[in-house]
C-alpha cells in the first residue's frame, strides 16, 4: 500500500447543514451531489466527500454510534500566517468551534485548529522552515 489517500469521506449528521458550512462558510464548490453523498472540487488533491453517518457506517461495516475524539485530524497547510488567520475566522463565522486560536506553535510554525459542525478537526498551519511542504493552497 502506498502512502496516499484516494479520498476522504466524512460521516455527517445533517447533510444540508454540512453542505452550507463548507460551501457558504468556507467557499468549497460541489462537484457531485448524489443525495446520499456529496463530493467537492478537489483542485487536484484528494477529494473530500460527505455521507450521512448511518449510511457510511453501514457501508464500511461498523456502528454509527459513538462520539469523542476519533484520532483523525485533517491538516491544511498554507503559505502564510495571514491565511491561517483568515481561514480560522471564516470557519468560526460559519459556526465552527475554534479549538486552538491561531498563534505560534511550539516547533516554530504558526497555526490554529477548529472543529466543524460534526466535530471533525481541521489543523491549519504555516511554516517558513519547510521546503517540501504539501500546500493546500
Amino acid at each position: 500500500m502506498k502512502a496516499h489517500v484516494s479520498s476522504i469521506l466524512l460521516a455527517v449528521e445533517d447533510m444540508d447543514r454540512a453542505k452550507r458550512f463548507y460551501t457558504e462558510g468556507l467557499g468549497w464548490k460541489i462537484k457531485n451531489n448524489y443525495g446520499v453523498s456529496v463530493f467537492f472540487e478537489s483542485d487536484g488533491a484528494s477529494p473530500v466527500g460527505f455521507y450521512r453517518r448511518e449510511g457510511l457506517a453501514d457501508q464500511v461495516g461498523t456502528s454509527a454510534e459513538g462520539s469523542g475524539f476519533s484520532g483523525l485530524v485533517l491538516t491544511y497547510v498554507v503559505r502564510s500566517e495571514e491565511r491561517v488567520d483568515e481561514i480560522i475566522a471564516e470557519a468560526e463565522k460559519a459556526g465552527a468551534t475554534v479549538l486552538k486560536p491561531a498563534g505560534a506553535l511550539p516547533w516554530g510554525g504558526y497555526g490554529g485548529t477548529f472543529a466543524d459542525l460534526d466535530g471533525y478537526i481541521w489543523s491549519l498551519g504555516y511554516s517558513a522552515q519547510g521546503t517540501d511542504q504539501l500546500y493546500a493552497e
